[in-house]
C-alpha cells in the first residue's frame, strides 16, 4: 500500500481533515480533485485494515472457551486460525 500511510489511526485522523476541508467549499477544483483522491486512498486503506482485523477476531462460545474465528473471516493463506 501507499508507504505515507502510517496506521489506521492517522489514516482515519487524516480523512477527516479532508472531508472537513471539502465539506468547506473554499478550495479549487484541482485541489478538491487531489483531496478527494487521496480520501479514496485512505477510505480503502482503512477497509482494508477493518478487514484484517475482522478477520482476526476470536469468538468466545458459551462455554467460555475461545475458537479461531470462522473460516469465512480468516485470512486465504490461514489455514488454522493461530497466528
Amino acid at each position: 500500500m501507499d508507504p505515507t500511510i502510517k496506521d489506521f489511526e492517522a489514516a482515519i485522523a487524516e480523512l477527516e481533515g479532508i472531508v472537513k476541508k471539502l465539506e468547506d467549499g473554499d478550495l479549487a477544483l484541482e485541489k478538491s480533485l487531489e483531496l478527494y483522491e487521496r480520501g479514496v486512498q485512505l477510505s480503502r486503506f482503512c477497509h482494508s485494515r477493518l478487514e484484517e482485523a475482522e478477520r482476526r477476531i476470536e469468538i468466545v462460545n458459551e462455554r467460555g472457551e475461545l475458537k479461531a474465528a470462522p473460516s469465512s473471516l480468516r485470512l486465504p493463506d490461514d489455514d488454522d486460525g493461530e497466528s
